[in-house]
């Protein structure tokens, strides 16, 4: 047994073990049935955005195999799944007319889900936003918050009956930062002003769907996805508290404030831009803050930071983490960081369930014959559930976790270079073949099951 019975008892008898993917990442299919292009579309097709130029024409082609993979995941005994749809494949131009084709996909996809048993939990934005709204101003424009509503609203209506989960966003931060202010993500900006203003109408659109959601009389819960960082100060120094206070607002107050307490955290128009006299009216935060049913938490690394005057581009914050052990994202690893971020946001934000909606690893796996050995992922992803029950010990009310990523995918701007995968992905055949992590989440999921029965 991989963990002793008393382990799984810690968890909740109904804990979601699941694993995750997202649209772009993964369907393909990109000009197929009506699907109009998303910013993502564009920016992998810009020279220089990606590396090898690569995109996400083809992905995984999940838009033709759907059925395959999760006949996979039935195998891998993963009985909760977390996907995202893609707006355009819904709505080509944003809004308007829908797609009937693109809403067919998604009803043959959830149906098909269901049919073998696995609980489907939908993200709505998963930073594919419609390029013919990105020419009318994006997520810099009020308007698409509105478009988002009408957007999220169809999905409730559409989809309601048979999917109970719902997540309006997947990590506004990247929207914002990588997207607006640090030109790596689509749209490709480096703005302050900009991404000051797209960050608030991402906002602002998660409390209109949640309003929308909260109209209809469809049984489900709904929440938001945020990527948090664990930061440590690297003394009781002023000078390193107070680079933590501004490196904690930069990853997580940030977006956790406005959320939960309705207001911006005091540094933010330091950290991005000032919001300009009209970007935020007079309801905007009542909405912003409206109450959620779970709050899912993406988490892969922590930091540890110094307070340095020279380092005048970052304010005088120094980033001192160890890389003693990294990912193959040079992401350095601390698994009690989870432990200690669920407990921060549940003394610190809310009461409200917790899920953990995206952990994993990038290796640089390699296949030998029809095998992937892939021993590191396996000992990152014990030692992080590990660390899920101390949070359950301290009281923390989690209620799933949902791995990443269920296979290789399309990794943004790193191309197809990273693979995060428990299911490796031969892309010249699109040959799947599980990795070790794979049967070793298998049996997890088994004995846990074999504890609570």
């Amino acid at each position: 047994m991989e963990f002793e019975t008393t382990f799984y008892q810690k968890f909740p008898k109904d804990f979601r073990w699941g694993t995750a993917t997202a649209a772009y990442q993964i369907e393909g299919a990109v000009s197929e049935d009506g699907r109009g292009p998303s910013i993502w579309d564009t920016f992998s097709h810009t020279p220089g955005k990606t590396l090898h130029a690569e995109n996400g024409d083809v992905a995984c082609d999940h838009y033709h195999r759907f059925d395959q993979d999760f006949d996979l995941l039935l195998s891998l005994g993963i009985t909760d799944y977390r996907l995202s749809t893609a707006w355009s494949r819904i709505y080509p131009q944003g809004h308007g007319r829908s797609n009937p084709q693109g809403v067919a996909f998604y009803d043959r996809l959830i149906d098909a889900l269901l049919e073998r048993g696995i609980t489907p939990a939908v993200t709505l934005y998963h930073w594919d936003l419609p390029e013919a709204l990105e020419a009318s101003g994006g997520w810099r424009s009020r308007d698409t918050a509105f478009y988002f509503r009408d957007y999220a609203a169809f999905m409730f209506q559409k989809y309601g009956d048979r999917v109970k989960l719902w997540i309006t966003h997947n990590e506004p931060w990247c929207t914002t930062f990588l997207g607006h202010l640090m030109g790596e993500h689509a749209p490709g900006l480096r703005d302050a002003k900009m991404a000051r203003a797209a960050g608030h109408h991402v906002l602002l659109s998660h409390g209109l769907a949640v309003d929308a959601f909260r109209g209809l009389s469809n049984v489900g819960e709904i929440g938001i996805t945020l990527n948090l960082n664990t930061v440590y100060a690297n003394s009781d120094s002023d000078a390193d508290q107070g680079a933590q206070d501004w490196a904690d607002t930069m990853s997580n107050r940030i977006f956790l404030d406005p959320l939960f307490k309705g207001q911006y955290a005091a540094l933010t128009d330091a950290i991005v831009a000032p919001a300009d006299p009209d970007l935020i009216r007079s309801d905007d935060m009542a909405v912003i803050s409206r109450p959620i049913d779970f709050l899912g938490v993406n988490y892969y690394s922590y930091s540890v930071v110094a307070g340095d005057p020279a380092a005048i581009t970052t304010a005088g914050v120094r980033d001192v983490t160890p890389h003693d052990e990294v990912t193959d994202m040079n992401w350095p690893v601390k698994a009690a960081g989870l432990s200690d971020l669920l407990q921060r946001i549940a003394r610190d934000y809310t009461s409200i369930p917790l899920m953990v909606t995206e952990n994993g690893a990038a290796y640089a796996d390699r296949k030998i014959e029809d095998r992937v050995a892939d021993a590191d992922r396996v000992s990152y992803l014990r030692r992080h559930i590990e660390a899920l029950a101390v949070a359950l010990d301290a009281g923390v009310d989690l209620r799933g976790y949902y791995l990443w990523s269920f296979m290789d995918n399309f990794e943004w701007a790193f191309g197809y270079s990273k693979r995060f995968g428990i299911v490796y992905l031969d892309y010249e055949t699109q040959r799947r073949i599980p990795k070790d992590s794979a049967y070793w989440y298998r049996n997890l999921i088994r004995e846990f099951h074999q504890v609570q029965s």
